[in-house]
């Protein structure tokens, strides 16, 4: 092993690692990769930025794009709208139906988007129709996930594994080539999911206690010089009294308590760390001489002072509501922190209060030793707003956001441009499909009509387009130059050669699906596809077969992301809503996923 493959194999597993625990954003890690391979000179500095001039790259952009305009223009729910007339069907029927026209869907348009679509179509459904959500959201993303695998623009990962393959000398695949083995896994993937939803957990019979009343929240109180908490004890107050209510820390003249005692006596410009629900909250903002929250002058009657966190908050506004907010990918509010968007004026509405998405690293402990202003917000996560009821309908205009609640008041849409966003999008998959045009030319041209029909607004798309997934692969897709620059993707092969030859081609096949559908469960499918594909290639070499069902392999593999809620965007999402426990990803999807495995395994051994 030489010094430069060492190298490599450093680099990648510590990025595996910081995928692992989302110890930084998945933009930020790829470029340490980009830098990481210039500077120790792996590859030389136009490879080190050819990522962003890869085809994948600029494909995954233009229909990510595409993506934005059929959801602004009504295009995706128009498709999913008529789901609401079939409420009444029971759930057996019900639930293959969503997932077979969410996977439909999903073959030609960004999966994230038409799950985002589904997860609003289904929340109002659980309102008003007493539809179970809880049976059908994490379903549904499942869906998402194996209909995407059945055409080349189905999944950025599709693009990718094509991308690269083709770079290191493979046949390119065309556009419908792998869609049998597609349906096939979507077939087979409702009626797995359908006989298993009977371990889903169960709604609650009041869906919006689920939402609001019942989740908890970390919000920071102020006791203000005229409170009427000013030296009584802990165990005094209503704070300590009541069930719903967590003392997490308290802050005094810059010392810091955590989970202060009941005897402890509260003292004016106390800073208190709550976890709390959403009724409370409420309370505590109405109660007198307290501020949940810094104000900007809302009602010229509220000073602040910086210095020393001191808030005397003047008479609150009457008809004030709070909404819950879900953080979608692209949003701008990722990577933000409240502090920063208390200091902007955010659509007159004010945030109080985050619940963070659950994974390995933000736990409630983490939560407690940190101050909340410094909390960077990530996609999954939740926002709670204060806002004047009457202004509600301001944060539909806030851009890759999902409001949690129903409301009369939505935007209007377009009938001419909601016609012609769905006449470009078949026009860009008919090019596309016949060959006519590759998958990149045509993703570009149907940029540009919608562009030119006015149907997209290029200034609003800056700001919408999920960049982390842009930046993952212009980072990553360095890395595989890197493998195939120093011999390493080669050295693994050869290993593996060793340890399978004289194994059946069907083994093999087994072998490279199984290890690239574990390192999809906790690395992002993309960049799992980048990894995985140069390998697959160099094994396929070294055996003398071809390389097709080995690039199928990695394709579905990377796919195949059910067993953990961190491998694929809209698991995330779903995981992110509190309605499901890792366990429910872990045995449902694992469950899946060892179907799918085997089932792939056969089918692609079929191949040589």
């Amino acid at each position: 092993m030489t010094t430069e493959i060492i190298l490599v194999f450093s680099i990648l597993f510590c990025t595996i690692l910081l995928f692992a625990f989302e110890v930084f954003s998945v933009d930020k890690i790829a470029m340490f990769v980009i830098a990481s391979l210039a500077l120790t000179g792996l590859v030389e500095p136009e490879q080190a930025i050819a990522g962003f001039s890869n085809t994948a790259t600029i494909t995954v952009l233009s229909l990510m794009i595409i993506a934005l305009a059929l959801e602004d223009n009504g295009v995706i729910a128009s498709l999913a709208r008529f789901l609401k007339n079939l409420h009444i069907l029971p759930l057996f029927l019900l639930l293959p139906i969503f997932m077979f026209i969410t996977g439909g869907i999903s073959a030609f348009i960004n999966t994230t988007a038409v799950v985002i679509v589904f997860i609003k179509i289904i929340s109002e459904l659980a309102k008003r129709f007493k539809v179970s959500q809880s049976k059908l959201l994490l379903p549904i993303s499942f869906a998402g996930i194996l209909g995407g695998s059945c055409t080349l623009m189905g999944t950025s990962t599709n693009l990718i594994v094509n991308s690269v393959a083709r770079d290191l000398g493979a046949e390119r695949f065309s556009f419908f080539e792998f869609s049998g083995f597609g349906l096939i896994f979507l077939i087979v993937g409702i009626i797995v999911v359908t006989i298993a939803s009977r371990w889903l957990p169960k709604d609650s019979t009041e869906n919006l206690k689920v939402m609001y009343d019942l989740e908890n929240y970390v919000t920071t109180v102020v006791i203000n010089k005229d409170s009427n908490l000013i030296d009584k004890k802990i165990e005094d107050t209503f704070l300590y009294k009541s069930n719903e209510i967590s003392i997490l820390k308290l802050t005094r003249r810059k010392q810091i308590t955590n989970a202060p005692g009941r005897y402890i006596t509260l003292k004016a410009k106390d800073k208190l760390l709550l976890m709390c629900d959403l009724e409370n909250l409420a309370k505590i903002s109405e109660a007198e001489g307290l501020s949940v929250h810094k104000t900007q002058d809302r009602n010229k009657k509220t000073v602040q002072d910086e210095n020393d966190d001191t808030i005397v908050s003047g008479k609150k506004q009457d008809n004030v509501g709070y909404v819950e907010l879900l953080i979608l990918p692209g949003s701008i509010l990722i990577g933000k922190t409240l502090k920063q968007l208390r200091k902007q004026t955010f659509q007159s509405a004010l945030p109080i209060a985050i619940k963070k998405r659950k994974n390995i690293r933000n736990t409630q402990e983490r939560l407690v030793r940190k101050n909340i202003e410094q909390i960077t917000l990530k996609s999954g996560d939740r926002l709670l707003f204060e806002i004047p009821k009457d202004q509600i309908s301001q944060l539909y205009e806030i851009e890759n956001v999902a409001v949690l609640r129903e409301h009369k008041t939505k935007p209007a849409v377009n009938v001419k441009k909601r016609t012609l966003s769905f006449a470009i999008l078949l026009l860009v998959i008919g090019l596309a499909a016949s060959g006519i045009l590759s998958i990149l030319i045509s993703a570009i041209t149907g940029v540009s009509l919608l562009l030119l029909s006015r149907c997209l607004n290029l200034n609003d798309v800056y700001h919408r387009i999920n960049w982390q997934v842009i930046f993952l692969l212009a980072g990553m897709i360095p890395l595989g130059i890197a493998m195939n620059n120093t011999g390493a993707d080669t050295w693994i092969s050869d290993h593996l050669l060793i340890i399978l030859s004289g194994q059946a081609n069907i083994v093999v096949i087994g072998l490279i699906f199984l290890i690239t559908m574990l390192m999809s469960s906790v690395v992002s499918n993309n960049a799992t596809a980048i990894i995985m594909t140069p390998i697959a290639i160099a094994v396929a070499v070294g055996l003398e077969l071809s390389m097709k069902p080995f690039l199928l392999s990695v394709l579905f593999g990377a796919n195949f992301s059910f067993f953990t809620p961190m491998g694929y965007q809209t698991n995330t999402l779903i995981y992110g809503m509190g309605i499901y426990k890792f366990k429910h990803f872990f045995i449902i999807g694992g469950i899946l996923s060892i179907i799918l495995w085997v089932l792939g395994t056969f089918m692609l051994s079929t191949l040589f």
